[in-house]
């Protein structure tokens, strides 16, 4: 069994019903799957898919891209919906430093504010790390990893990939791992300790070979851990049983 440890399933729930991406998931081998916000009202849906449908685990908080002005009042919203059990994850949170560096000190107050509900519920931070893996590490050196990080989609450089492990963190790949042009992310798929290892497909985005240029969806995770399994030189059903193993430890599912 397969357990999708990022998607936004509210977004494809926007294209239409959720039933058949449930179902294939379902027939593909996906027992689990956590659905990420990106703000409050996002993060609200997550905890409702969460409710509604048994194999749905949810993550609450406010992605960088929303960080611009931030007022740490906004996050009383994620705070909320924390204290319930269906939500297993501050996330998706973190800094990105691709589309646009001018309101970086917005992001880091809101990156601290996220690090800090992480600790107040015990429960993990999944960090987005778009150009900014090394930036996003010197924030919580700087102020203490909550005892759970997950860096989602990793895509940093071997000096970032040993500083993450020294802080116990998990790394996540998603279906870039697959694409032809990304051999330094099998390389890191490779490196990673078997139980700091985890699968996802950051669903509708980044489709993986050979599902490439279609809408993702969890279902798609199994491409994602072949990938990661020829990376590594071990059977797809290895990674399926440990990575699973891994995501409902971390998540406490």
């Amino acid at each position: 069994m397969w357990f999708d440890t990022h998607c936004h399933l509210y977004q494809l729930a926007d294209e239409g019903s959720l039933d058949g991406v449930m179902d294939r998931a379902a027939a593909a081998g996906v027992s689990h799957m956590l659905t990420v916000g990106v703000d409050a009202a996002s993060s609200r849906r997550c905890a409702d898919l969460a409710r509604e449908w048994v194999s749905v685990h949810a993550g609450a908080a406010f992605h960088p891209s929303e960080a611009k002005g931030w007022e740490d009042s906004w996050a009383d919203a994620i705070d909320e919906l924390l204290a319930g059990p269906e939500v297993v994850a501050v996330g998706e949170t973190g800094l990105d430093l691709y589309w646009d560096k001018s309101y970086l000190d917005d992001q880091l107050r809101m990156f601290a504010r996220h690090i800090e509900l992480a600790k107040s519920h015990d429960k993990p931070l999944v960090i987005h790390t778009r150009d900014s893996v090394v930036e996003a590490l010197d924030a919580l050196e700087s102020q203490g990893p909550p005892a759970r990080v997950i860096f989602h989609c990793w895509s940093g450089p071997p000096d970032a990939l040993a500083r993450a492990l020294s802080l116990d963190a998990f790394i996540s790949f998603a279906g870039n791992v697959s694409y032809r042009n990304a051999p330094e992310l099998r390389e890191a798929a490779a490196a990673v300790p078997a139980d700091r290892l985890l699968v996802e497909t950051d669903s509708p985005y980044l489709a993986p070979v050979p599902k490439r240029g279609s809408t993702n969806e969890p279902a798609y995770v199994v491409h994602v851990g072949a990938a990661v399994a020829a990376a590594r030189g071990e059977e797809p059903s290895l990674i399926a049983e440990l990575t699973t193993a891994n995501a409902r430890a971390v998540f406490g599912v």
